[in-house]
């Protein structure tokens, strides 16, 4: 039975396992296997894991099992096999609680199987060990479960709720405890073992290729061709030793950044208040660790529970921002709910990140309980992915490994042609086994591996001088069939910071007129300023406020001066000290900090006019809440007050209603419409016996309630120069666009048509989705937002089907929350919605890695760009990301642009498409090189000769190497085209131009054969011959025989003429396949006689004909594919009207006959039934 498992919590790579054990007498048969076939069986179940299981083992239960083998579900069906240990531990699951005093000693973990049960004995006195089966797959442990039988993940996250990790984990653990998890959870360690070069050397020439490598030298020494030999060896260790440095580099850069901060020194609470330091290796989850004053980069995933931290996050979010950190709820409607580290951010300082400084008061230290450790926090998700990279899956590789296939068949008829033909001219044995192998090297090319890398080497290198870095080289190719692009909005398509617009206020229940000024005198008092001045997550670092861009332009616009108490006057007077924010011309006198005792004191010392305000707590911004609050003090009033800010619908559902004015929907629309973000403010009074330390322990739910709401600050993000340009020109070369955001739904609309992704005539339909609720299904409506460039008569322009394409496009915007509900209630409309949707509002992080899935399922080939935020996902997942942050989080993105703006992409795509394109004329060329030499070396056998050492060698070296490597050095053309390249090797035109190409090869090299034994002068070469200066009449006819030295029959004239036309023919494909416009630039702009016989003057000019004529026949034959290849075929096999490969445009032709689609103006679709079957359209009355 084969059983699922979960490789890692949400990110979950699923595997399927089979159960097997060692059986004696298939190892048997095996060992005799291999001896027989000199180790070649043991190489083929080296790279064929599951026949190595197979062949070895036979099939059991898991709980049985001593070897498993594993199988990914996704695209890739990768093997692997994974050997089972065991464990002997006094309970069987890490967070047992029974006492562990009892026991005299923990046992030191692992053991294979029947090794430890009584070795340990002595130390179970009084219980009896448990054995525990687990394995190891990708660095990460999974144990053996019971209850389940199934192989677990023994590092999930402690299943308790908010309030329990603060009741039940808040005090810590005692060593004996840590000790025991230490056997489950293993050292806190991220560790990134760098091979020695010999195990790498190992791996690299057990790789087949080089395997088949070994085999050709071999043969070729036997052959004595030992120049050709050498030079391939050479050239195979100079490649062996470039790909053992790359790789040992990456993994000793990969370690030291990774252990650069991995174990460091901590205080972990023991309970009963003791504090005790330790090495951040020994840490496990459920240990409290004492978070330093000056802060620390944290070695593992940990919760907060006392006490506010400001965070450096930018190694796992590419976010450089300072994020502050509060304490996990304890009471309230949250602290109920199950901790989550998703959920639960917020809260959770994460592994890698630099905790800057902490908050702390009344003495209480900062403290956070363990969550995760190793690799199971996310900094070891992030360091896994690049240890254990998804295989690249790309048409052109699947297509090589066929194309090389048919090579080999090729071979195969080469190799029985030769064997017949030898044993019908009686040649020795010795000799028909090595000419008859002879032919298959010669017709799978030795140097196809180096010839194809050369040209993703050069691309690369073309790249980093535009400024584009990338850590994936085989992605470059990829780039080349990009059809569809997602960007980021804020930072990618606008400008990163914002600027301050204007405000509008409340006054007397209504909007007052915008005002372009905030810091005026006459506002110094309100409480909208007020809100501006303290609703934020500022903090100063070394003396520079510090925080996020919006809140940075929101208080400066203010002109207040923030604030915050020195480590030093915490510490001597262990006051509550908070943040102070104030105007300008109220400077607090510093003697007033020093003589303050308590924060009552420092509160109401003042009199009740100052304007200065401490901030007492902060609810930081939650991206699923879309809002943020603080709780402040006035100094010299009794009561505290709560200011808010978010997204407007946000904050207007939790005002009351009598305080928000009835135009609000009409004047956010107005903002949004023309591409303004704008922010709603809200204050509350609250009740004056709400002491400090209550406030510290209230939920916000509690506090962010019946608000009173203050108005708007209108934010204006500025459209980046290029942007405009950059997405005309992608339009125009048929890649489709879509903005991804995390921004309001119409202020996205409006940034989509300004920056010309949605044009002036085109319509947008937004398709707003609501969950199920009160025994309502789950229900969309279609709303068509208003065109701002002409009116639109809805009722009769738009279903006239004799409209134009042009007058019939539409768009799709959906927010996250739609998205969500459509993708779970609506599963049969996501992927009609994804093909013509181009504004994704509100989205989270992970829906954007989803959108790109879904939009991969329909066959699109995508590229993201995101400035590596929030984009971290959907950058990885895409198939080509494009980071436009050069932060540690780019290690997520393949491509890292070092310039801020779009304009990367176009250069992106035009260099794929020039590698993509040099990838197929290398792999023709190559091909056609190989059957060249195949044709010149089948002729040549018919007449028991052959090519010569230095002829290979003159061919291999001088002309294909050469060919190979400058045929790779076009430039990309300057232009993005509408054409793609294409994408498959097996395809129509792409074999008709190599068939073609061969035939007239064959065709000539037959043709000069036959020539050359008609001319007059032609006799069987002997070393006495001299067709140059002797004339015809005086020639010798006698059958003389070849010299005894030319055992091989290499001299003589079929082959001196063979080699001539071959060596033109390398030199004709090459430049007939180096296609320029529209994807490379020319050719022409690339510009960086031993065992031949004389032949007469007359002859070499007919060769020189020979070699033009089939110049020109090939030039011609490959031009007259590119022009009429695709639609000949098509017209010969009847496919004018096969429908499309691709899913996106299959259902784009559905689409085009379905009359209900798009959905009618303010229709709602019905989710009938829960399963999600049916749907119905009603027109809302």
């Amino acid at each position: 039975v084969s059983v699922m498992l979960s490789a890692f919590s949400n990110k979950a790579q699923q595997c399927e396992v089979w159960g097997y054990r060692p059986c004696l007498w298939k190892m048997v048969l095996v060992g005799m296997g291999a001896v027989c076939s000199g180790g070649l069986l043991l190489l083929l179940l080296y790279w064929l894991p599951e026949w190595g299981v197979k062949g070895t083992c036979t099939h059991t239960s898991l709980r049985d099992a001593r070897t498993l083998l594993l199988r990914t579900t996704d695209e890739f069906r990768q093997w692997f096999r994974a050997k089972v240990h065991v464990m002997l531990a006094p309970g069987r699951k890490p967070f047992d609680s029974f006492n562990l005093q009892s026991t005299a000693q923990l046992p030191n973990g692992d053991g294979d199987h029947g090794v430890s049960a009584e070795e340990h004995h002595g130390k179970f006195a009084q219980r009896q060990p448990a054995q525990i089966h687990y394995f190891t797959h990708h660095s990460t442990k999974y144990y053996w479960n019971d209850e389940t039988h199934n192989f677990e993940l023994g590092l999930e996250d402690v299943n308790v709720s908010c309030a329990s990790v603060h009741s039940d984990h808040s005090s810590g653990l005692s060593k004996m405890l840590q000790d025991y998890r230490r056997l489950f959870f293993g050292e806190n360690e991220i560790a990134v073992r760098v091979p020695s070069l010999f195990k790498l050397l190992i791996k690299e020439v057990l790789n087949p290729f080089y395997i088949f490598q070994l085999f050709s030298v071999i043969l070729w020494s036997a052959e004595d061709y030992y120049y050709y030999a050498t030079a391939i060896v050479f050239m195979s260790v100079i490649s062996i030793a470039t790909s053992l440095y790359t790789i040992k580099k990456q993994y000793v850069m990969l370690h030291d950044m990774v252990a650069a901060h991995s174990v460091v020194r901590v205080s972990v609470c023991r309970g009963n208040k003791d504090i005790e330091e330790a090495m951040s290796t020994e840490l496990v989850p459920g240990d409290v660790v004492i978070i330093p004053v000056n802060g620390m980069i944290m070695p593992c995933d940990a919760v907060l529970i006392h006490g506010t931290c400001i965070v450096n996050e930018s190694m796992l979010t590419g976010e450089s921002v300072p994020v502050t950190k509060t304490s996990l709820p304890s009471l309230g409607e949250e602290a109920a709910r199950r901790y989550n580290m998703e959920e639960h951010k917020r809260y959770t300082l994460f592994c890698g990140t630099h905790v800057i400084q902490t908050r702390f008061y009344t003495g209480e230290l900062v403290k956070a309980v363990v969550v995760r450790t190793g690799f199971s926090t996310e900094k070891g998700h992030l360091v896994r992915s690049i240890l254990y990279p998804k295989p690249t899956d790309f048409k052109l590789y699947r297509d090589a490994y066929l194309f090389l296939l048919c090579l080999v068949g090729v071979a195969g008829i080469g190799f029985i042609y030769t064997i017949v033909l030898s044993i019908m001219n009686k040649v020795p044995a010795k000799t028909i086994i090595i000419e008859s192998l002879d032919i298959i090297t010669i017709t799978v090319p030795p140097a196809l591996p180096a010839a194809m890398t050369a040209g993703i080497v050069y691309a690369q290198r073309r790249l980093k001088r535009v400024g584009i870095f990338c850590i994936s080289p085989q992605r470059i190719n990829m780039c080349g069939q990009l059809n569809l692009v997602c960007f980021d909005k804020t930072g990618t398509l606008t400008e990163d910071g914002l600027d301050l617009w204007g405000i509008q206020r409340i006054e007397d229940g209504s909007f007052s007129p915008p005002e372009s000024e905030a810091a005026k005198e006459s506002l110094v008092n309100s409480a909208f300023v007020a809100c501006m001045a303290t609703c934020h997550s500022l903090t100063k670092i070394e003396g520079e406020l510090s925080g996020d861009p919006l809140d940075l332009k929101m208080f400066s616009a203010t002109g207040w001066i923030l604030e915050e108490p020195t480590e030093e006057e915490t510490a001597l007077h262990n006051p509550i000290m908070p943040t102070v924010v104030r105007p300008p011309k109220h400077a607090i006198p510093e003697a007033n900090y020093g003589n303050s005792d308590c924060l009552y004191i420092l509160l109401v010392s003042f009199a009740p006019q100052s304007c200065e305000i401490g901030i007492v707590r902060q609810f930081p911004f939650s991206s699923a809440l879309q809002r943020m609050s603080v709780v402040v003090r006035r100094l010299g009033e009794r009561h505290m007050d709560a200011y808010l800010k978010g997204a407007p619908e946000i904050v207007a559902n939790l005002c009351k209603q009598h305080t928000v004015p009835q135009s609000f929907t009409e004047t956010l629309e107005t903002y949004t419409r023309q591409g303004f973000r704008v922010i709603a403010l809200a204050h509350r009074q609250l009740e004056s016996k709400l002491s400090w330390h209550k406030v510290q322990s209230l939920s916000r739910d509690l506090i962010e309630t019946n608000m009173e709401f203050l108005g708007l600050i209108i934010m204006q993000n500025k459209i980046k120069q290029e942007t405009a340009g950059v997405l005309c020109e992608l339009r125009k070369a048929n890649i489709r666009t879509l903005m991804v955001t995390g921004d309001n739904m119409l202020t996205a609309i409006s940034v989509a048509r300004d920056c010309g992704m949605v044009r002036a005539h085109e319509k947008v339909i937004i398709a707003d989705a609501v969950p199920p609720k009160d025994f309502q299904s789950a229900s969309i409506t279609w709303h068509y937002t208003e065109n701002p460039a002409q009116v639109i008569n809805l009722e009769e322009g738009m279903y006239d089907k004799k409209q134009t394409l042009q007058e019939q496009s539409y768009h799709f915007a959906v927010s996250g929350r739609a998205f969500a509900v459509i993708t779970e209630h609506f599963p049969h409309l996501v992927q009609k919605l994804v093909l013509r949707a181009t504004v994704f509002a509100r989205m989270a992080p992970d829906q954007k890695t989803q959108l790109v899935e879904v939009l991969q399922s329909i066959d699109y080939t995508v590229g993201m760009c995101g400035d590596g935020a929030n984009d971290c996902g959907a950058l990885k997942r895409a198939h080509s990301g494009i980071s436009l942050s050069e932060l540690e989080a780019s290690v997520a993105s393949p491509f890292t642009s070092s310039t801020s703006n779009i304009s990367c992409v176009p250069n992106l795509i035009r260099e794929g498409r020039a590698a993509l394109i040099t990838s197929f004329c290398v792999f023709k060329f190559m091909a056609l090189y190989s059957i060249i030499q195949y044709l010149s070396v089948t002729l040549l056998y018919s007449i028991l000769s052959n090519l010569g050492d230095f002829q290979f060698l003159f061919i291999d070296i001088a002309i294909i190497l050469i060919i190979a490597f400058t045929m790779s050095l076009n430039p990309a053309w300057k232009d993005l085209v509408w054409r793609r390249p294409p994408s498959s090797l097996i395809s129509g035109p792409l074999l008709c131009s190599v068939l073609t190409q061969i035939l007239t090869c064959l065709v000539f090299q037959v043709l000069a054969f036959l020539l050359v034994r008609q001319q007059s002068w032609y006799e069987i070469w002997t070393p006495q011959s001299d067709a140059c200066n002797v004339s015809s009449s005086s020639l010798s006819h006698s059958q003389n025989t070849t010299s005894p030295h030319d055992h091989k029959n290499i001299r003589n004239y079929e082959n001196t003429t063979l080699f001539y036309v071959s060596s033109f023919q390398y030199l004709a494909v090459a430049i007939v396949f180096s296609k320029g416009k529209p994807f490379r630039q020319p050719i022409y702009k690339n510009f960086d006689e031993s065992l031949i016989v004389c032949v007469p003057h007359d002859w070499r000019i007919t060769l020189v004909v020979i070699v033009i004529v089939n110049a020109a026949v090939s030039f011609m034959l490959e031009v007259a594919n590119d022009r009429w290849g695709s639609s000949f075929l098509s017209w010969l096999f009847c496919q004018r009207n096969k429908a499309p490969s691709v899913r996106y445009m299959h259902l784009a032709l559905e689409l085009q006959d379905d009359s209900d689609w798009p959905p009618r103006p303010s229709t709602v679709t019905y989710d009938v039934d829960p399963g999600g079957c049916q749907q119905t359209s009603l027109h809302k009355e």
